[in-house]
């Protein structure tokens, strides 16, 4: 901690990460949550945006299930809590407190959860030890092993056995990840595969951002749309590049821009600027500004999603450079034509199950611009891409109801030790 001290300031007075919430991640409980202390309590913890839709169904059928639950949710970054809380409420909606035994106790004692639900893998050996100490279950729901971290997983195993220990269910998303908890060190028969929550995230309603920008492609005839989502540094200049040789053949195409991490927008908007290309930041956009022919910056919080519904092709960012691709299930719900670059190894189970199905084309660097213009040339490779994509997110649809009967058992049969533990406070 004391060696990352300079990183993490240096991250503080750069960009105002992890200042937002500092008191909550040191262990001081905020007022608002004590404010329903009488009823048993669970706590989700989710890292960000993208956890926070992946369980947004399941919280919703856990409360439905079991009413005379409180269900309180942590986050650990900004964007996530924001998301939570419009979502969820901010009574109910709190920052993870860091891995200190000291403030994990003081949500521990404020809180008295009978069950923790931590999403994917949030394996802080504190936490886990301290909630396991307090008598409350642990569930790792929809958790996943990425190519990425299994290495370093499995060379530390014999750290990571007695720190799994205290986990009572994983619930996986596919087989391959069962496999790789138990050579980490996870017991075999503390997990199933209970399938991805990803796979049955509702599209979000239709916004005003969405007519209007629909209105505006419309009487300009604005297209094709092309919607890059959660770019990554490296990856603008590609699509740049690549949108300038569209334009070429389609003037009126428009590029729906959206970089991963809000700190990257100053760059991104340097990018632009030096591009030559008509841009317009969402921020800063009027109707009556016409988008064909240019780029629109989409410098907002959780307006995504719904975007993709826009595109005649979407791309999903994190692939064409090392960083291990972005969740693609957003834009195939939509059923719209996805392209990632060969970078995807965070989503390789998903990525492929969308390549053997014909719902995904995974487009090398060096081909992209080429590929893609292919693409918006040939409508009927688009057309089955989107029919393809749609089935196989209705194919594999059914997690959550899945994962919610098993944490309600815990919830319903298993011993409630954190009883004990409030009539001894």
């Amino acid at each position: 901690m004391l060696l990352a001290v300079p990183w993490w300031a240096w991250q503080m007075l750069r960009n105002g990460k992890y200042r937002v919430g500092l008191g909550e991640r040191f262990g001081r409980v905020p007022k608002r949550l004590r404010s329903d202390e009488e009823r048993p309590t669970i706590w989700m913890h989710a890292v960000s945006v993208g956890e926070i839709l992946a369980i947004g169904g399941l919280i919703q059928l856990l409360k439905e299930q079991n009413p005379r639950y409180r269900v309180v949710i942590s986050t650990t970054t900004a964007t996530g809590q924001k998301l939570a809380r419009e979502r969820f409420g901010e009574a109910d909606v709190f920052y993870f407190p860091l891995d200190f035994a000291f403030a994990v106790r003081a949500y521990l004692k404020a809180l008295r959860p009978e069950l923790v639900i931590v999403a994917e893998t949030e394996f802080w050996p504190n936490f886990l030890r301290a909630v396991k100490k307090s008598g409350a279950r642990i569930v790792v729901v929809n958790a996943r092993v990425s190519d990425r971290s299994f290495p370093r997983y499995r060379r530390l195993r014999f750290l990571w056995r007695p720190i799994l220990k205290n986990v009572d269910r994983f619930l996986t998303q596919s087989e391959i990840d069962r496999g790789r908890l138990i050579e980490i060190g996870a017991e075999a028969e503390k997990i199933q595969v209970s399938g991805n929550l990803k796979f049955d995230i509702k599209p979000p309603k239709v916004s005003a951002l969405i007519g209007q920008l629909q209105v505006a492609i419309k009487s300009l005839q604005a297209n094709p749309v092309i919607v890059a989502g959660s770019t990554v540094a490296g990856e603008e200049p590609i699509l740049l590049e690549a949108f300038r040789r569209t334009l070429k053949w389609y003037p009126n195409a428009t590029l729906i821009l959206a970089a991963r991490h809000p700190e990257r927008w100053p760059e991104v908007i340097e990018l632009l600027r030096k591009s030559g290309l008509p841009w317009w930041r969402r921020t800063e956009w009027t109707t009556d500004v016409p988008i064909a022919g240019g780029i629109f910056l989409l410098d907002s919080i959780g307006e995504l999603a719904a975007l993709y519904h826009l595109a005649t092709v979407a791309f999903v960012g994190g692939s064409l450079v090392p960083r291990g691709g972005h969740n693609i299930l957003e834009p195939a719900h939509y059923g719209v034509p996805i392209v990632v670059g060969p970078y995807y190894e965070n989503f390789r189970d998903i990525v492929e199950m969308f390549t053997r199905a014909g719902a995904v084309d995974v487009i090398e660097r060096e081909k992209f611009g080429d590929e893609l213009l292919h693409l918006l040339e040939n409508e009927q490779k688009r057309a089955l891409l989107g029919h393809h994509a749609l089935e196989v997110v209705r194919a594999n649809s059914g997690a959550t109801a899945r994962t919610a009967e098993v944490l309600s058992s815990f919830l319903h049969h298993a011993p409630r030790a954190t009883r004990k533990m409030r009539r001894a406070q």
